[in-house]
């Protein structure tokens, strides 16, 4: 089962979750594991599992790992998945960062949904937690 890890500058990447085989995204807690949503492994579209139905939060092109955000209007460009595993992360008028992986690749879709799930909110909540009130 393929863990998915967030790049940690200087320390070890922390673990924030897994992917199962046929695409379902669980995020790892101390003692429990809770599924977050999910890839189609299909068409590459990722959804976050809600009561109700599904929320659409992106997809990735299944031919070269190009992962966007799905918005109203056109959608936005969020990075790349890549065959080893990395996630990196696009910069406007820069080198896209890396900012985490799967430790085993199992298709550009499982990466994604790892992408777009765990590592990139868990960026986000880390960037909250650093702006002061």
């Amino acid at each position: 089962m393929p863990q998915v890890y967030l790049a940690i500058p200087a320390a070890p990447d922390k673990l924030l979750g897994y992917v199962n085989d046929d695409g379902k995204v669980y995020l790892s807690k101390i003692g429990i594991n809770d599924h977050i949503g999910g890839v189609d492994l299909a068409s590459g579209k990722v959804y976050e599992a809600r009561l109700g139905v599904d929320k659409l939060v992106g997809y990735v092109d299944l031919e070269n790992g190009k992962v966007y955000f799905s918005k109203f209007g056109p959608d936005e460009y969020a990075g790349r998945v890549e065959a080893d595993g990395s996630m990196h992360r696009h910069v406007p008028v820069g080198v896209d960062e890396y900012i985490g992986k799967v430790d085993q690749f199992l298709s550009y879709a499982h990466s994604a949904g790892a992408m777009l799930l765990l590592v990139l909110p868990a960026i986000e909540d880390e960037k909250q937690k650093e702006e002061p009130n």
